[in-house]
């Protein structure tokens, strides 16, 4: 999980930064990006995709990332947001928005398949399965996305803490029992929104 880190720092760099989006498929709520930098000299404590792992387990990890972790930095896009500029925009202006809140400088990037110029970076398909310090983004996005949807269960008839926005048969069932709601993306095709003015 070290092998991409290791080989930039054999070039020079010091503060790599991993970055990974969570929310980028839902009809509804934010993207989430996470940047993860880690020291050089970090061990090993992911082997896992955390798409994969169970939620009390990316729980528990959040945790250990945010203990290990020598800089972490959380960007949101909201729901207008991704209408307005479309889902890859707003999950590049997610991982912006994420790079800014390190609050530390960083040399080098590493993206999980998402070409990121001109920040210097590499683009890795399933970085997150090869890369520590992706993963570790990967997790702090996916827990801080779904905690977001949690809260929002709260405000609307909608179970978000169940199915986080995602194209569920329970979601597509409450989207014709209550309509959609403010956080619901206009741009993405429900299936039924035929059904409701826009």
């Amino acid at each position: 999980m070290l092998e991409i880190e290791k080989s930039l720092q054999k070039k020079g760099y010091r503060n790599i930064a991993g970055i990974d989006e969570a929310g980028r498929g839902p009809l509804a709520g934010p993207i989430v990006a996470a940047a993860v930098i880690f020291s050089p000299d970090i061990k090993p404590f992911l082997f896992k995709d955390s798409k994969k792992m169970s939620e009390r387990e990316r729980e528990e990890l959040f945790v250990q990332i945010r203990e290990q972790a020598k800089a972490i930095g959380i960007g949101i896009v909201d729901s207008a947001v991704i209408d307005r500029i479309n889902v890859y925009n707003a999950t590049k202006l997610a991982m912006e928005r994420a790079l800014e809140d390190l609050k530390t400088d960083y040399d080098y990037i590493i993206t999980d398949y998402v070409k990121f110029d001109p920040y210097p970076h590499i683009s890795i398909k399933k970085a997150d399965e090869k890369s520590l310090s992706v993963a570790a983004a990967s997790i702090i996005a996916k827990v801080t996305r779904d905690r977001i949807m949690k809260e929002f269960s709260k405000v609307f008839p909608h179970s978000f803490d169940r199915h986080k926005g995602y194209p569920t048969k329970l979601h597509r069932e409450e989207i014709i029992k209550y309509g959609l709601t403010p956080i619901h993306r206009r741009s993405f095709n429900t299936g039924i929104q035929h059904r409701f003015a826009l």
